[in-house]
C-alpha cells in the first residue's frame, strides 16, 4: 500500500516526485497524528515515484493540445490561467528553446524545485508547439534526473538526521 501511496503522490501537481520520494524514504513523527512516512528503500521508491509522475505527463501532453483550444478559445479563468503561465514560460525560456530545443525542456523538469517538473514541461511542450514524440523523451529524461538528485538529497539528509 505504502508504494501505492508513493506512486499516487508523485502524481500530484507541484508535489511530483519532490515530495513523494522524501515521503516514501523517510519516517517522522508529527505531534499528535504520530509517526508518518513509509521508510521504504531508494531502489523501489526511485522507479515508482518516477513512472508515477509521468503517468499525467502522457496524460496532458495528448491532451493539452485540444484542452488548450477550447479552453483559449472564449473568456473563462481557466484558459486565463492557462495563457497566462504559458506566455511566462515563452517569455523566461523562448532564448533557451531556440537554442537548445529539447535539451531545455529536460532541464526545465529536471530541476527540482517549485514550478518545474513533468506538469510544467507539458505546459511548455504545448507553448512551445512541440508534438508528443518529441516531448515526451525529453520530459521523461528530465524527471529521471530528477529522482535521482531528489533520492540523494533524501539519502544524505536522512544519513546527517542519523547522525544528529
Amino acid at each position: 500500500m505504502d508504494y501505492i501511496f508513493t506512486f499516487l503522490w508523485s502524481m500530484a501537481p507541484v508535489c511530483e516526485l519532490r515530495c513523494s520520494i522524501p515521503l516514501a524514504m523517510e519516517s517522522y513523527t508529527v505531534p499528535i497524528i504520530g509517526t508518518q512516512g513509509y521508510n521504504l528503500p531508494w531502489f523501489a521508491v526511485l522507479p515508482i515515484a518516477v513512472l508515477g509522475n509521468l503517468v499525467p505527463g502522457v496524460f496532458w501532453l495528448l491532451a493539452l493540445p485540444r484542452i488548450g483550444r477550447v479552453l483559449t478559445s472564449f473568456k473563462n479563468p481557466i484558459g486565463s490561467l492557462l495563457m497566462w503561465r504559458s506566455r511566462k514560460l515563452r517569455e523566461s525560456h523562448s532564448e533557451r528553446f531556440e537554442r537548445y530545443g529539447p535539451l531545455a525542456l529536460t532541464a526545465l523538469v529536471a530541476v527540482p524545485l517549485p514550478l518545474t517538473g513533468v506538469w510544467t514541461g507539458c505546459l511548455a511542450a504545448w507553448a512551445f508547439d512541440m508534438p508528443f514524440r518529441r516531448a515526451f523523451p525529453p520530459i521523461a529524461l528530465g524527471a529521471i534526473i530528477a529522482g535521482i538528485v531528489v533520492t540523494g538529497l533524501t539519502s544524505v539528509g536522512i544519513a546527517v538526521s542519523d547522525l544528529l
